[in-house]
Formats: structure tokens, C-alpha cells, sequence
């Protein structure tokens, strides 16, 4: 199915032209004229039941006996196809947010997700008799593309290359919009966006996956740590042998790196000893 345009005049015309019928059926019954008369309210009739309103942001699909015969897209007041069925579709921007599914990542973690997908009925046509409920179409298709994006990737991917759920949303929801498209253009539908609202371990893991980043974190704040202090230690001892302030040997060198970086290293206050004497 395809949605087409059926014609479709002002109903005020319409009107008009029903009053006059009316009038002259009424003058044709009063002047000895019965079958005129009965023939301008049967016309009177029909045109009555042409009759068509339609509200802004919706689509009057016209059906006689059994064929789709077009869609009425101007919202006001027209006349089209007489004895039609007529059935009413939105055409208006909707959000469908998901329950939090469980969901188990690439690397077998479990997971919970959910998201919230923006759209519209573009062709109505296919969403009245393509599917049987375009809105539970939408829903399930939506339910099924979110688990399937959430199963292609890892949670995190922890400083490795390539996508991850929580480092890469942006690209994640890009992914899933294009996925949902391809399950919904069957409906008619128009994905606008589509964007993770939830994401999280799920609470069987969350404890051990939490203290899991915590030590990546930590351990990446240390070789910051020590790369920074191996660089200060480096440029001070340099600076001394330039300024020829000290003779550095290699044993008082190496007791002068020693000092300096575990006073840097440190994770706590370093407590200076002042040496009164010689080393020697």
C-alpha cells in the first residue's frame, strides 16, 4: 500500500449546493412535482454523506467497499467520495519511551537499558493496513532494535578502541535511529531521534563493576602520576648540573631521585629530615 491523494472540493460548496437541492425539492413537492422532489433530497443525501472534517495534524483515509480509495490530508471542512468509510490517523510527532530492559552487552555483562524514540506517521496508507496497530508496531520494533544496538557493544570499553554503550552515546543513538527506520519504513513511520535514557549495570554486577573502574581509574591516576614525577625529577637534576650548584655523583644522584620521587609519588604528606652532616 501507498498512500495517494484523493479529490476532495470545499465543503462549503458542497453545502450550498445541498441547500438549493433542498429548496427545490421542497418547491417541486409543493408544485405537484413528486418524483423531482424526492430525487433532489436523495441528491441531498448523498452529498450530505460526502461530507468530511478534518483536524489539523490528521489524515481521513476514504474506503468504499473494501478499496482504499485515498487520504485526505488538508485539515477543514470538504466533500469527497460519498458512502465511504472514512478512518482517522495522526499525523502528529509522538514519543514512545521504553520499559528498562536487561539486556546482556557484547562481552556477556548484564545490562540495563531503556530509551525514547521521537516519531510521526508519514504515509498513512501503510500504517493503517501494513500493520495491524502501527503503534504497538512501533513499540515492539523499538523494544527489539534497543536490545539488539545494546547487544553489538560493550558496556565499556575501558580506554580500548572502538565504540562502547557509555563512552560513545552520540553514535550509539545515531546507530539505533538507522536500525529503527529500517523496522519501521514497513509502517510508514518516521524515526526523528532516538537517544539512550538509561544505562546501567545490572545490580548483580554493578558492585564488582563499579570497584572495576574504580581501580582503572586509580591505576591510570598513578602512571599519570609517575610519568609527571619522572619528568620533574629529570628537569631538576638537569637544571642543578647546569647551574653547577651541586657535584652530582651517581651515588648522590641516585639518593637525590630516590628523595624526589617519593616525595612526588606519595599519596601522602612526604616528612622532610633535615641531614645536619655529611653523607661520608
Amino acid at each position: 500500500m501507498k498512500e495517494k491523494k484523493v479529490v476532495a472540493v470545499n465543503g462549503f460548496v458542497a453545502i450550498g449546493v445541498a441547500v438549493i437541492l433542498l429548496y427545490l425539492g421542497l418547491y417541486a413537492f409543493g408544485h405537484d412535482h413528486p418524483l423531482l422532489g424526492i430525487l433532489a433530497i436523495v441528491l441531498v443525501g448523498v452529498i450530505a454523506s460526502g461530507i468530511v472534517v478534518v483536524q489539523p495534524n490528521k489524515a481521513i483515509l476514504l474506503i468504499f467497499l473494501g478499496r482504499y480509495l485515498g487520504t485526505i490530508r488538508e485539515s477543514g471542512f470538504w466533500w469527497s467520495i460519498p458512502f465511504t468509510l472514512r478512518r482517522s490517523v495522526s499525523l502528529r510527532v509522538r514519543n514512545f519511551t521504553s520499559a528498562k530492559l536487561k539486556v546482556n552487552d557484547i562481552e556477556g555483562n548484564p545490562i540495563e537499558i531503556a530509551a525514547v524514540v521521537v516519531f510521526r506517521v508519514t504515509d498513512s496508507a501503510k500504517a493503517t493496513f501494513d500493520v495491524d496497530n502501527y503503534e504497538n508496531f512501533v513499540e515492539i520494533q523499538s523494544e527489539a532494535a534497543i536490545r539488539h544496538v545494546a547487544s553489538r557493544y560493550p558496556y565499556d570499553n575501558f580506554d580500548q578502541p572502538g565504540y562502547s554503550l557509555r563512552g560513545n552515546t552520540e553514535e550509539i543513538a545515531a546507530e539505533l535511529a538507522r536500525e529503527l527506520q529500517e523496522r519501521l519504513a514497513v509502517a510508514g513511520v518516521e524515526v526523528i531521534e532516538a537517544r539512550l535514557t538509561h544505562l546501567a549495570y545490572s545490580t548483580e554486577i554493578a558492585s564488582a563493576m563499579l570497584q572495576r573502574q574504580q581501580a582503572r581509574a586509580i591505576i591510570s591516576a598513578r602512571k599519570l602520576i609517575v610519568e609527571g614525577a619522572v619528568g620533574m625529577v629529570q628537569l631538576a637534576i638537569e637544571q642543578l648540573q647546569r647551574e653547577q650548584v651541586i657535584e652530582l655523583d651517581e651515588e648522590r644522584k641516585a639518593a637525590m631521585i630516590n628523595n624526589l620521587m617519593v616525595a612526588i609519588v606519595s599519596d601522602r604528606a612526604a616528612q622532610p629530615i633535615v641531614n645536619t652532616g655529611s653523607l661520608y
